[in-house]
């Protein structure tokens, strides 16, 4: 049997003293460069709570959990065919992949900088718009779909 590899812990964020926030700046970080990483999703919260008047941490807060699947579709073989078959998201994947598309959708935005595209599209996703909610919706759309095939799950 294969050996579980092992969690390791995040520390939390200097600024807000979150490990949830470690691990989106985490994600976001290109080539190692984690303050620089830092700056930009900071720097996007400031913009968030200057648009909205609101804190910029619970926006992204809400964006986040607007974001989060609680269904997917895996791809199962069974007798020579291939079938999606919805399934229940492990607690980690989830957060794992709202934070995914919220990156990734915010990359392929238009405006200026990082900090601004990633404002942009978690203040959309708090309001449950725009393209990473999209994906989440079309997801949840394939498993609601894919449902005949539950009972192949094991």
């Amino acid at each position: 049997m294969r050996k579980k590899a092992i969690k390791r812990t995040t520390l939390p964020d200097p600024r807000f003293g979150d490990e949830q926030v470690t691990r989106f700046v985490n994600n976001l970080m290109f080539e190692g460069k984690k303050n620089k990483a830092f700056g930009i999703f900071y720097n996007a919260i400031d913009i968030i709570a200057e648009k909205s008047g609101e804190d910029g941490l619970e926006i992204w807060r809400k964006a986040l959990s607007n974001v989060t699947p609680q269904v997917e579709v895996r791809t199962r073989r069974v007798g020579g065919a291939n079938f999606q078959i919805p399934q229940q998201v492990r607690e980690d994947r989830k957060k794992s992949l709202a934070m995914k598309w919220l990156i990734g959708y915010s990359r392929g935005r238009n405006e200026r900088s990082m900090a601004q595209k990633l404002a942009n599209e978690i203040m959309a996703a708090a309001k449950e718009e725009g393209a990473a909610f999209k994906k989440k919706e079309e997801v949840h759309k394939m498993a609601e779909a894919n449902k005949a095939f539950s009972h192949f799950r094991f």
